[in-house]
């Protein structure tokens, strides 16, 4: 047992980095529960396609929103209690979400509205978390511990959460949201047991603005962190009208059942969890450049691939292979962030990025409803590959920077 813990954890990342890891398990799961009792939930309580889409934009809404002000914060404050307060806050709302499933009291504008607390609160928790592993590990072994990251959000995500959550669902449709709420909460408790070494702390008084306007200044002039977000906006307009509909895609187009809805979002982290275990054996061989340039093209097949299936038989290989490449082009694209930015700057390009992550993903999901809803469920995937495609052409030349993008600290 000793031996294996130290091939999953090894003892040079530190106890710190073991705390990081045992939280983002613990919330992962949860999280990995909501990822199909979510959309569920929705889907029993309407069958409005554009309501069912509103359900992912309330929840890809808050990063736009309150995502560079999360920045901000996770650089001003004590960064494992900022987490410690909301992940505490998701859990009491996730209690109450609960409730009112359990008593009948769960209208589509409630859980709507819970939805939406929920992901504001997440907002600030996974941007402050992710400037916490830079502080307790080495620059050089940020990227075996961020795979090591990618792998435990992959295994209970993505891979064990889904399919629980639309079990759970099954048995009792409150019985998700509580044990998320319980799950949550244990993270909340893990992470409060890290020890952070002291950073400096500037005293003098600026404007949130201020702090705001510098972390873009700093994205819009480092090549390869402008190019990765610029390419995430795009590619998730496109991703997240296609995506924003997966629930009918995969219960009325595919023919699959609420279980089987889990299992197209678990066959997609199978892929992930290949893509992150050969990490290392891909990049040793693949230049980053061209890592994201295969990725990209993957992608917009990946669109064209579903929009032309009826069969289940074709579509879960094609959500295998995407997996593999959206978890392949998470670790490059946090690696690259964290290696690139300054420690006092970390909250804040985080933030940039979510913006830019979540900003795509709110336009495209908006874009998504009112074409499944007007054209059928097939027509936001013919968007996404229509949309794609235009943009791989646009942006092929300025992925060279990110080939580059592996150097000293700026």
């Amino acid at each position: 047992m000793p031996r294996l813990v130290e091939t999953l954890v090894p003892a040079r990342l530190g106890t710190g980095f073991r705390w990081l890891l045992a939280s983002s398990w613990s919330s992962n799961l949860g999280d990995g529960i909501a990822l199909a009792a979510g959309p569920l939930l929705v889907a029993s309580t309407t069958d409005d396609a554009f309501l069912v889409a509103l359900a992912a934009t309330v929840q890809w809404l808050p990063p736009l929103l309150f995502g560079l002000w999360a920045g901000v914060l996770s650089d001003r404050l004590d960064r494992r209690l900022l987490v410690v307060a909301v992940d505490a806050a998701r859990a009491g709302v996730l209690v109450l979400l609960a409730l009112a499933v359990l008593t009948g009291e769960a209208p589509i504008a409630v859980v709507l509205a819970a939805l939406f607390l929920v992901a504001t609160a997440e907002v600030f928790a996974d941007n402050t978390t992710s400037t916490l592993l830079p502080v307790l590990v080495d620059r050089d072994d940020l990227a075996p511990a961020n795979a090591r990251l990618q792998t435990g959000f992959i295994t209970v995500n993505q891979l064990a959460g889904p399919p629980l959550g639309a079990a759970l669902f099954t048995a009792g449709t409150f019985l998700p949201f509580a044990t998320q709420a319980a799950l949550v909460g244990m993270g909340a408790v893990l992470v409060s047991r890290l020890r952070l070494p002291a950073r400096e702390r500037v005293r003098v008084r600026t404007r949130v603005r201020h702090d705001v306007a510098e972390g873009l200044r700093w994205v819009a002039g480092h090549a390869a962190v402008r190019t990765l977000v610029l390419t995430i906006f795009v590619f998730n307009i496109t991703f997240g009208a296609a995506w924003s509909v997966l629930v009918l895609y995969a219960t009325e187009r595919l023919g699959l059942g609420e279980v089987g809805y889990g299992l197209v979002t678990t066959t997609g982290a199978v892929g992930g969890l290949l893509g992150t275990l050969a990490y290392g054996a891909i990049t040793r061989r693949v230049s980053l450049g061209n890592l994201m340039r295969i990725g990209l093209v993957v992608e917009t097949l990946t669109h064209a691939a579903l929009a032309t299936t009826t069969s289940p038989l074709v579509a879960l290989p094609v959500f295998f292979v995407f997996g593999a490449h959206a978890f392949v082009w998470g670790t490059t694209s946090i690696t690259v962030r964290q290696r690139a930015v300054p420690a006092g700057l970390q909250g804040r390009v985080g933030a940039v990025n979510a913006v830019g992550t979540f900003g795509g993903l709110v336009a495209g999901s908006g874009i998504g409803g009112v074409l499944a809803q007007h054209l059928g469920v097939v027509a936001p995937f013919w968007f996404a590959f229509a949309g794609s495609a235009v943009f791989l052409v646009l942006i092929w030349g300025q992925l060279r920077h990110v080939a580059h993008a592996d150097e000293a600290q700026v």
